[in-house]
């Protein structure tokens, strides 16, 4: 049987491995939405490399909660959600690799923890159990989906702003007379990922027969942007109505951007509210998993309370009750 100090630096290996696989992928991600080498994103790089079309665009889309999403009752938002975000992180493994990954990481650590408390001389009671099950479902599940979620709202931030420069370029495709198909090919071949990726998907889709509509639609729903709705709504406007696309276009890009100052303008006053939904979000499950790695009698020696076995589960009810209201609070719409 394992020693207390052997386990425990099974455990700290443990962490330090699944941190420095994260942080590579963290590298990966971050080098390639910068690398310009032969093409400007990530689709005309694979088109480069030889790959047919039909086979990036199962590759890209293989997140997409729009196009096959999951439906098991309670878990299916946030299954979808966490889908959503791994799309726009764009981790380069699959949803079901991510789960799996998951799945074996929480069992390896529910072992160790086993193990070191059992070699601490402490018998598997309820609430030696409950803290097993809560520090592995923070290192296996929370700290991957932390990690997940901050890269996925980053990637957001770059697509929302760069979006109102692909309008722009768009505007000008179609004043020097390319039609609406063209002008999305266009933009391919001129941005940068995430939104060059993006439009050459529905620029693959418009190809294969997919309406030009549902398949904008669809990309304002994967990534949750109101101006990508804007814009949908305003080609199908004129598609009705008839007008000149480009001067409305050249409008609505006036509008997103001022729209887009305004937005700054509120996440600058409301930072210190966002801030602190990190800080309590985040701060809770780092601190659990390092203080018990450094001192796991900490937990363990009040996990034999009676009291320890309703308090500890209502303790982290109320976390994840705080983290939905601090949520809700922090999201200002613009």
């Amino acid at each position: 049987m394992l020693t207390g100090d052997a386990t425990r630096v099974l455990i700290l290996v443990a962490i330090f491995a699944s941190i420095f696989l994260m942080s590579q992928v963290a590298l990966r991600i971050g080098l390639a939405g910068r690398a310009h080498a032969g093409a400007v994103n990530k689709r005309l790089k694979l088109i480069a490399k030889g790959q047919k079309r039909e086979e990036i665009l199962g590759a890209l889309r293989k997140h997409d909660p729009i196009g096959n999403p999951v439906n098991i009752g309670l878990l299916s938002k946030p299954i979808n959600n966490f889908r959503r975000d791994l799309m726009m992180a764009a981790v380069p493994f699959g949803f079901a690799q991510i789960s799996l990954g998951m799945v074996v990481l929480f069992a390896a650590l529910m072992l160790v923890v086993t193990t070191m408390a059992v070699s601490y001389g402490y018998s598997l009671t309820l609430g030696v159990i409950q803290i097993i099950l809560a520090f592995a479902a923070a290192g296996a599940i929370g700290l991957p989906m932390l990690v997940v979620s901050f890269l996925a709202q980053r990637r957001r931030k770059v697509m929302q702003e760069q979006f109102p420069v692909a309008l722009d370029i768009f505007v000008r495709a179609l004043r020097s007379g390319h039609p609406v198909s063209s002008a999305i090919d266009l933009l391919t071949q001129e941005m940068n990922d995430p939104i060059g990726t993006e439009f050459g998907l529905i620029s693959d889709e418009i190809s294969y027969g997919a309406d030009l509509h549902e398949a904008l639609e669809d990309m304002a729903e994967r990534w949750d942007l109101d101006d990508i709705r804007m814009f949908v709504v305003s080609l199908s406007v004129q598609n009705e109505t008839g007008g000149n696309l480009a001067e409305i276009l050249e409008a609505l890009s006036k509008v997103i951007r001022e729209r887009a100052t305004l937005y700054l303008k509120v996440r600058a006053l409301s930072s210190e509210g966002r801030m602190t939904g990190w800080l309590l979000t985040a701060l809770p499950v780092i601190a659990f998993l390092i203080l018990f790695t450094s001192n796991p009698k900490f937990y363990l020696d009040v996990s034999t309370d009676p009291i320890f076995y309703i308090g500890f589960p209502l303790m982290v009810a109320w976390f994840f009750v705080g983290v939905f209201w601090i949520k809700n609070m922090v999201n200002l719409k613009v």
